[in-house]
């Protein structure tokens, strides 16, 4: 009995003592039950976001390879979309003027068509009129360079130059086949260059004359509530791609003003060429300018000399940092808003991937991509009830809302 009591003294002591525990601090156990559970909350949260996470980057993933795999079919696409924007002013023009869709969607098609033809007449004879003198310069500039070599401080001497330039003739005799069967595959992707060039011209007239009943079409097709948000989200997207153009046609052709200048003054060699390639180089943000600068400089080194590629440089520098911080940022800031930083990446993405077309596309992808962002980031806040800073002084509605 005494044992018996004895043991049963000796447990309840741990019980009095959380008991007294529990009247002296009385939220302790519900503390620590709450911090338990916020704790496994936060897990479960984790868990659900990093699933949805590995899902929707598995989902872009096969995006990416069936994007892939029907490039060549996207390609146009994308293309006649971008020069629609171009010619879609000129369309609407007519159109009020009392010209039929059709006709008024042919005739800028046409005029189009004609400036392409235009740009490529006026560099092509330039090219071959000025490229035999441009190899007697770029000899010329090999063997200044080897001078330059064999002098202090390389001192480099003529058995190791010939020793490289047999190896390099070596090499060159050794890749003869693969240079051949190049030759081969570039003559059929100037056939399929061809076709793709004929597939874009005809979307461009489809877009330009039937592009104004697809969102009509869409809605009546969708619905009006999903198609009232696919209605506003896309011309949401048209009108950033047609500012886009504009304003990188603006700033393509100030540089192309400025530095064809500069090539004209100082004599450089195809000065014409390079300033139609400045402006189109300019199409595709950042990288385009600097390999357009870049192709100025070498060829007014091997033309004119250091001291106008000097000078070439300077000038390019100058524009380049006009550009940088007065043009784009003013043109483009209600436009793109887009960072330098994505914009850079983008267009190095979108390149390594794709290659050139890739790059040229790769700003307008990204800007589409920011708009739907933004966009969903407004249907969720007002979905949510909030309001954002931007919009705290204008009163929204709803898209969708009391709308037929």
């Amino acid at each position: 009995m005494c044992d018996n009591a004895a043991v049963n003294t000796d447990s309840a002591e741990p019980d009095l003592a959380a008991q007294r525990t529990a009247v002296a601090d009385p939220g302790a156990e519900v503390a620590a039950r709450d911090r338990l559970r916020v704790m496994g909350d936060w897990l479960a949260s984790a868990a659900r976001v990093s699933a949805q996470i590995i899902v929707v980057v598995l989902l872009l993933w096969v995006v990416g390879q069936i994007l892939g795999k029907v490039w060549t079919g996207v390609l146009p696409v994308a293309l006649a979309l971008l020069f629609a924007t171009v010619l879609w002013p000129g369309v609407a023009f007519l159109r009020r003027r009392g010209m039929p869709d059709s006709i008024a969607a042919a005739t800028m098609t046409v005029t189009g068509i004609l400036v392409m033809v235009g740009v490529v007449a006026g560099i092509v004879p330039s090219v071959v009129g000025q490229a035999n003198a441009l190899g007697h310069k770029a000899a010329d500039g090999i063997t200044k360079a080897k001078q330059w070599l064999q002098g202090p401080p390389f001192n480099v001497g003529d058995d190791q130059i010939t020793n490289l330039l047999d190896t390099l003739q070596n090499k060159v005799k050794a890749s003869a086949g693969a240079i051949a069967q190049g030759a081969v595959s570039g003559v059929s992707t100037a056939t399929s260059t061809l076709m793709m060039v004929f597939t874009v011209l005809i979307l461009v007239f489809f877009f330009l004359k039937d592009g104004p009943k697809f969102l009509p079409w869409l809605r009546r097709t969708t619905g009006d509530r999903a198609g009232s948000h696919l209605a506003d989200l896309l011309a949401r997207i048209w009108t950033t791609l047609s500012g886009f153009i504009r304003t990188q046609a603006i700033v393509s052709f100030i540089d192309a003003v400025f530095i064809g200048a500069a090539l004209f003054i100082l004599g450089v060699p195809l000065a014409g060429v390079l300033t139609v390639l400045t402006f189109i180089a300019g199409f595709v943000p950042i990288v385009g300018a600097v390999v357009a600068g870049a192709l100025a400089v070498l060829v007014a080194l091997v033309g004119k000399g250091w001291v106008a590629a000097a000078i070439m440089l300077g000038v390019i520098l100058i524009v380049q940092q006009i550009e940088g911080n007065v043009l784009q940022p003013w043109l483009q800031a209600k436009v793109m808003q887009l960072h330098a930083a994505i914009v850079l990446l983008a267009v190095m993405l979108g390149g390594s991937m794709f290659g050139i077309s890739g790059a040229f596309l790769a700003v307008p992808t990204a800007a589409a991509v920011a708009v739907i962002l933004r966009y969903a980031n407004e249907q969720l806040a007002r979905k949510a009830g909030e309001t954002p800073v931007e919009e705290a002084s204008v009163e929204t509605t709803p898209v969708g809302v009391g709308s037929s």
